[in-house]
């Protein structure tokens, strides 16, 4: 990252005002009949609404279109464990997003909680203020325990972005690259090197969408995670298999996909040429990749690649599923965000790739044409099909599955941000 860049970033957050978001007023606030109305005396009628009823919140308050995004900022980024007052810049990010893509209003909190149970105790009691709760920058195993926790204390959807959003997008791509390669996802041997959050969270989905988890060799710091070894937490134990395979090297000989949720520069060159035909290698470590593309390119021109970095073709990047998940979920007032919804945002995205892409993207990027293919295996984050395609997706998966509590919106499938108000 160039000096002038960390200055530009720097500048972005100071000016012209500290910080991403604010609070704007969503009605008229200009007479004195409207202060009547917005406070004293006028708002004790909304509030004897919602004693009576507490679904009358989403009728009388932002509850149905708010969602916290919460965090202890013990895994920021790839920067580490710095605190919840560090981890403040990247969720006002996350709320940002939340508003630019999906017109959802959001607010982030950063918890200085000295335990996980502490954690999930102050989460689970302001959790009615909200629509739905994006956790963020949680590191494991911590977070496998505060996510499922929160679940079961909550009648909102509980989303840790950092699992789930990473593992539908990644499973998007990689059912699009295996069908480029003429391979199928259930025959596909998969090498996983990182062992955390998103890591099981990928290998889970991967399986869910039809992958064989005795065709998944998963790598910690360790080696292969195989049934073996008794050091595993029940998160790595659900991925060990019956293999004599120890280490990267013998885990890579023969595999058809290669996906990296550790570290820049682990996967070698002479590691790739040991992959099968047309290797899918997703090398998501960020900012720096497990495998650069050049490299990856100059080792095996077959090779589909994709990384975490918006500056190589076929980006993973988160963008492309949360705002439009939680739409979904919101508006059909979903109390859990489920495997079927999350299977539902995968097909929807893979899908969507596959479509000839608008002129509007084309020009946003600056390209004169672009199809599914090699290079373009995942939508691009300006593709304003992204909204109605994931979010009706993700509504009616909600409503099949039975934790929809309204029926699907008259304005479904959405078709412009316009129409989100």
């Amino acid at each position: 990252m160039s000096q002038d860049f960390k200055q530009a970033a720097l500048d972005y957050h100071e000016f012209p005002r500290p910080g991403k978001i604010s609070v704007e007023l969503s009605t008229s606030a200009e007479t004195a009949r409207d202060l009547a109305l917005a406070y004293s005396p006028g708002v004790a009628e909304p509030v004897r609404e919602i004693a009576k009823d507490p679904d009358a919140a989403y009728r009388y308050t932002s509850k149905g279109n708010l969602v916290a995004v919460i965090s202890n900022g013990t895994a920021i980024l790839g920067l580490g464990d710095l605190g919840p007052l560090a981890s403040k810049p990247v969720m006002e990010g996350k709320a940002l997003l939340f508003k630019r893509f999906a017109n959802i209003d959001s607010i982030d909190i950063e918890v200085d909680a000295e335990s996980p149970q502490a954690f999930i105790d102050t989460v689970a009691r302001i959790a009615e203020t909200f629509g739905g709760i994006n956790l963020e920058d949680i590191k494991a195993p911590e977070c496998f325990e505060i996510e499922r926790t929160l679940i079961e204390r909550c009648n909102i959807p509980v989303f840790h972005d950092d699992q789930h959003g990473t593992a539908i997008v990644t499973a998007a791509g990689m059912i699009n690259a295996l069908e480029l390669a003429g391979k199928k996802l259930e025959e596909a041997s998969i090498v996983c090197l990182g062992a955390g959050a998103a890591a099981s969270a990928c290998m889970k989905l991967l399986i869910n969408m039809g992958a064989k988890v005795e065709n998944i060799y998963m790598i910690d710091r360790k080696g292969v995670i195989h049934s073996g070894r008794d050091d595993l937490t029940a998160e790595k134990a659900a991925f060990a298999t019956e293999t004599d395979k120890r280490t990267l090297d013998d885990a890579i000989e023969g595999a058809d996909v290669f996906l990296g949720l550790s570290g820049p520069d682990l996967l070698s060159p002479e590691q790739l040429k040991k992959m099968a035909a047309n290797p899918v290698v997703f090398a998501c470590a960020n900012p720096d990749p497990e495998i650069r593309p050049e490299v990856a390119k100059a080792a095996r021109d077959d090779v589909i690649m994709a990384t975490g970095r918006s500056d190589f073709p076929n980006q993973v990047n988160n963008v492309l599923g949360f705002p439009f998940i939680f739409r979904g979920a919101l508006d059909v007032r979903a109390s859990a965000i489920n495997e079927e919804m999350k299977a539902a945002a995968v097909k929807a995205l893979a899908e969507l790739a596959r479509e000839p892409v608008t002129q509007e993207v084309l020009t946003a990027y600056g390209l004169d044409s672009l199809e599914f293919g090699r290079e373009y295996i995942l939508p691009k984050a300006t593709d304003s099909r992204l909204l109605g395609r994931i979010s009706y997706a993700v509504a009616q998966a909600a409503i099949n599955s039975g934790v929809a509590r309204l029926p699907m919106p008259a304005h479904y499938p959405i078709r412009s941000e316009a129409e989100l108000g």
